[in-house]
């Protein structure tokens, strides 16, 4: 079993940053894919943007140029900074991470969320 535990969301501005974090726990053979959701009671869950083990990057285009995801390996966590926040970016948000076990499957695991809001 691998626990999610997420951090870092709040109340900003627009224009503002702010930086979430999602640390995996337990029992850890391989941490594959990690990647940031977020979702409104109005629209399906999203994908906000993604990295694979070596660092290759995706990212929603509605997000292009404002976040960055990282990761660090070695911490089993990865990271979605967040600049330029607009009021639109308001909702939960979500850590998922693939996780390879030694017979080769994977399962996907999800963090429990944290709220984000933009707002003057």
């Amino acid at each position: 079993q691998v626990q999610l535990v997420e951090s870092g969301g709040g109340l900003v501005q627009p224009g503002g940053s702010l930086r979430l974090s999602c640390a995996a726990s337990g029992s850890i053979f391989s941490i594959e894919t990690m990647g940031w959701y977020r979702q409104t009671p109005q629209w399906q869950r999203e994908l906000v943007a993604s990295i694979s083990t070596d660092g290759n990057t995706n990212y929603a285009d509605s997000v292009k140029g404002r976040f960055a995801i990282s990761r660090d390996n070695a911490k089993n966590t990865v990271y979605l900074q967040m600049d330029g926040l607009k009021p639109e970016d308001t909702a939960v948000y979500y850590c998922k991470v693939l996780h390879r076990v030694v017979s080769g499957r994977a399962y996907q695991y999800w963090g429990q969320g944290t709220q984000v809001t933009v707002s003057s």
